[in-house]
């Protein structure tokens, strides 16, 4: 009987768990936590968002890196048989919008206890509060670990293969601390640049600060790099204290963070995006004329979000006193160009602490990407977050775990 270590029990790692199980393996999953799947959680703010009921076309559109690399693995365990597992294994689900599938109660436990559950059934030896220290590798194979348990005490564990589904560094309060990035170094493997990904954004002005609170829905966000577009979407956003959040941020940090990493860019929201400038320049001089007696502060709140206004008429640079028949041509031409690109510098990005994902890792030039199995190092693979993969928000990241660490734990 083939034996495979599993190191991690998070999402990659009790799928890869089961899968190896039911392939006849002797299975040790080893976790250094307390519990499994303690990131899968908080995931979709604890409810699960497991996997997407999309096309295809729309799982390849979702990889921000290295789409090509998950060609095999996505084609050999899908997202349609993702929610047939979890269906078979007890748990009711639905698909919201954007096509996120969750689990019918909203309860992230659902799907850890469907997994833990399987695991447990299928005779998975599970090791929790269990820390792997380093891989054994001789001759270029990969035999076991080197682990340290509750007492602290350093011991071998030998094994055919072994899994690597450590996750990435994001989350680090849930014990994703990067020891698969440090195994696949030590392994002579190639890691590449790490960033934090679908995560908020920093900012220089104040103003965006004192919006802190504010959500804005149906307003678009775009980002340049000088006068190149680096990003431009549809949706929702929050202010915050440190800057902006939200759908619209977390997916433009998934697709230009490393370029924000490096170096301060624009960023512009379009409050009115429905309206041209031309028919928002009606819309406000019909406001106007309707308040024409009327003191600029007192006939522009009907335009904007009640925290928002104090701001605008700032960024006017109208005299919050003026009365509206007053206001020149140019004044308002100006109301219209900053509404339509409301400005902020955008410095940063946030830590890997409030990162969903991180992007960099595994440098999949180096995993055989029908197995996960390293090219160089007989026996090691890699499934998850560890891999230099990653995605949008919608449930495609799991989707990508449950698809490598199915590939791996059936890898010869």
């Amino acid at each position: 009987m083939r034996k495979t270590i599993v190191v991690g029990g998070g999402a990659a790692g009790m799928f890869a768990s089961v899968f190896a199980a039911q392939m006849g393996d002797e299975v040790i999953c080893l976790e250094q936590n307390e519990k499994l799947g303690k990131k899968l959680y908080i995931t979709g703010k604890g409810r699960c968002n497991f996997t997407n009921a999309g096309t295809m076309e729309e799982l390849f559109d979702s990889i921000m890196s290295n789409s090509k690399f998950m060609y095999s693995a996505f084609y050999g365990y899908n997202n349609f048989d993702v929610m047939d597992f979890f269906e078979q294994s007890g748990v009711e689900y639905k698909v919201e919008r954007g096509n996120r599938v969750f689990p019918e109660s909203d309860h992230a436990w659902d799907v850890i206890d469907a997994l833990h559950e399987k695991m447990r059934r299928l005779g998975v030896r599970i090791r929790l509060n269990t820390k792997v220290l380093r891989l054994h590798i001789d001759n270029n194979q990969c035999d076991g670990v080197f682990m340290e348990d509750e007492g602290q005490k350093e011991a071998f564990l030998g094994a055919d293969r072994v899994i690597v589904a450590t996750g990435g560094f994001s989350y680090q309060t849930t014990g994703s601390t990067g020891d698969g990035y440090r195994f696949a170094k030590e392994a002579g493997l190639a890691v590449t640049d790490l960033y934090p990904s679908l995560v908020p954004m920093n900012t220089r002005e104040d103003y965006v600060k004192e919006l802190q609170g504010l959500s804005l829905r149906n307003v678009s966000l775009s980002i340049y790099d000088e006068q190149k577009m680096l990003y431009s979407d549809f949706g929702e956003m929050l202010f915050t204290h440190f800057g902006i959040t939200g759908p619209l941020v977390l997916t433009a940090s998934a697709m230009v963070g490393p370029i924000i990493k490096k170096k301060a860019v624009q960023g512009y929201i379009d409050l009115k995006p429905a309206l041209s400038e031309e028919k928002l320049d009606e819309r406000i001089l019909r406001d106007f004329e309707e308040g024409r007696n009327k003191q600029f502060k007192n006939v522009i709140g009907g335009l904007y979000p009640a925290k928002l206004t104090p701001v605008m008429i700032r960024l006017s640079g109208i005299n919050p006193e003026k009365k509206v028949n007053e206001i020149s041509r140019e004044e308002r031409k100006n109301l219209v160009a900053v509404t339509k690109r409301f400005p902020m510098t955008i410095t940063g990005l946030r830590d890997f602490k409030e990162a969903i994902i991180t992007k960099g890792g595994v440098s999949v030039r180096e995993v055989n990407p029908k197995t996960m199995e390293s090219k160089k190092i007989k026996g090691l693979y890699f499934a998850g977050e560890v891999l230099d993969v990653d995605a949008l928000t919608g449930g495609f990241n799991l989707q990508v775990a449950w698809s490598t660490a199915y590939a791996a734990a059936l890898g010869e």
